[in-house]
């Protein structure tokens, strides 16, 4: 029996958890890449200056992790339901990682005597979360066992070779994208710092990769065998523009190009996700929930609506404005 089509409106809040994903991965990515590069250095000077490049912007944008678990929740029940159950331990982590990371930027710079214990939750804080969020990603590739629209795997399901090497994966590109923001916020030993190790972050990045497409053609083939990117083609587009972005990362940084590094590192990041995209469409639970069977009711989809189209905009607004108002390179610090 065909399943019918999804709603207009089960197709617009798709898209707004979808564009909300990816916003929150561009910015807070950066954010986090800064927290894993800061365990990275003991010069003080240069963790200070990293603090610096983000302080404006770390909090607000995990404004937009919230709107993706609000918006599961009230849009689609059956794939928030699933994956608290499938990742519950995940998802434990990253609230535990995020808090330590909070409290860690605030008291570091109050505490002299127990700042190294600061500096360690901010850069364990931020590892983990990037590697859960990537040890996540690299589960819902593997497909999650749902029966009755419940979870239907164990705790550990999500722990596997192959989500391993997505979740590291996503620590070495959220190091990347770290390093080419403080490449573009920062200026004179901190820049270089950072410039001197973009090449070694994307050469990471793309052996990580490989090594996860072999371990999904070999170890676990059900990441390839049950998407649809063999159905789709077209899709191994995104997968060159993103390799062909990493490289000119490279090129970019060692060319100088102090902009081009962060934008060619965006461009990767979203035609990675844009390769996800293709893979798992129509499915929000890959292989099992489609956008169609997930939605709530009509009704709660319109009233959802009428409010979305209030709070979004505003949300948007706030974004582009700080990231205006803090525009440029940072040179005396916000503190």
């Amino acid at each position: 029996m065909t399943q019918a089509p999804p709603s207009d409106l089960a197709l617009f809040w798709a898209a707004v958890i979808a564009c909300s994903i990816l916003i929150y991965v561009i910015l807070d990515g950066f954010d986090l890449g800064v927290g894993i590069l800061f365990g990275t250095t003991r010069e003080e000077n240069h963790r200070l200056h990293m603090m610096d490049t983000i302080a404006p912007f770390w909090d607000g944008n995990e404004t937009w992790l919230v709107i993706i678990g609000a918006g599961l929740f009230a849009t689609f029940p059956v794939v928030y339901a699933v994956f608290l159950g499938a990742f519950y331990l995940p998802v434990l982590l990253l609230l535990v990682g995020l808090i330590f990371r909070g409290i860690a930027f605030e008291f570091r710079y109050r505490s002299v005597k127990t700042r190294w214990l600061w500096d360690l939750g901010f850069f364990l804080g931020s590892t983990v979360v990037a590697f859960v969020q990537g040890a996540a990603v690299g589960a819902l590739m593997r497909g999650l066992p749902v029966a009755n629209g419940q979870f239907a795997g164990t705790s550990f399901e999500w722990l596997h070779p192959f989500s391993v090497l997505t979740g590291i994966g996503l620590v070495f590109g959220y190091a990347l994208l770290g390093a080419a923001w403080i490449v573009l916020k920062s200026e004179g030993d901190l820049r270089a710092w950072a410039y001197r190790r973009i090449p070694w972050l994307a050469a990471a990045v793309l052996v990580i990769l490989g090594l996860a497409f072999a371990v999904s053609l070999s170890v676990d083939a059900g990441a390839i065998a049950q998407s649809h990117l063999k159905d789709r083609p077209w899709g191994w587009a995104f997968v060159a523009l993103a390799i062909a972005s990493l490289i000119g990362v490279v090129t970019g940084a060692r060319a100088r190009r102090d902009g081009v590094a962060y934008a060619l590192t965006v461009v990767f990041i979203a035609a990675a996700y844009l390769t996800l995209g293709t893979m798992f469409w129509p499915y929000m639970v890959p292989y099992a929930v489609t956008v169609a069977s997930a939605a709530a009711p009509e009704e709660s989809l319109r009233f959802l609506f009428y409010g979305g189209v209030v709070v979004l905009p505003v949300i948007a607004i706030y974004t582009i404005g700080v990231y205006w108002v803090f525009r440029g390179k940072v040179r005396s610090g916000y503190r």
